[in-house]
């Protein structure tokens, strides 16, 4: 069960390298983190989602952002750049991104 809004801790904005988030993939004990548009999200209360081998694990440890607004579960799309993105999809992102925010406790930035 997800946590109200006003139930979340309020958003760091600690620097985390895209080398650090890859350790947070959901293969160890490690908080599982997803990146949206740099935003880093805590989503490891739903290690049924999004723990190893389950299926949106392609977005643990990473920014996923093309593959979150392509709404594509394909590996290769789950990579930072979005900038190829229509506006439909911009739309889709944005989306995923409010999504997240509601549910999730944003814990940095990835840089």
């Amino acid at each position: 069960m997800q946590p109200p809004a006003n139930e979340l801790e309020p958003p760091k904005d600690t620097p985390i390298t895209v080398d650090e988030l890859k350790e947070h993939d959901g293969s160890n004990d490690k908080p599982i983190y997803v990146a949206i548009k740099g935003t880093v999200f805590d989503v490891t209360k739903k290690k049924e989602m999004y723990g190893s081998g389950q299926s949106y694990n392609i977005f643990a440890g990473k920014d996923g952002s093309r593959g979150l607004g392509m709404s594509s579960l394909n590996p290769e799309d789950a990579v930072s750049d979005y900038s190829t993105l229509s506006e439909k999809e911009l739309s889709v992102l944005d989306d995923w991104y409010k999504f997240f925010s509601k549910r999730y406790n944003i814990v940095g930035r990835v840089v």
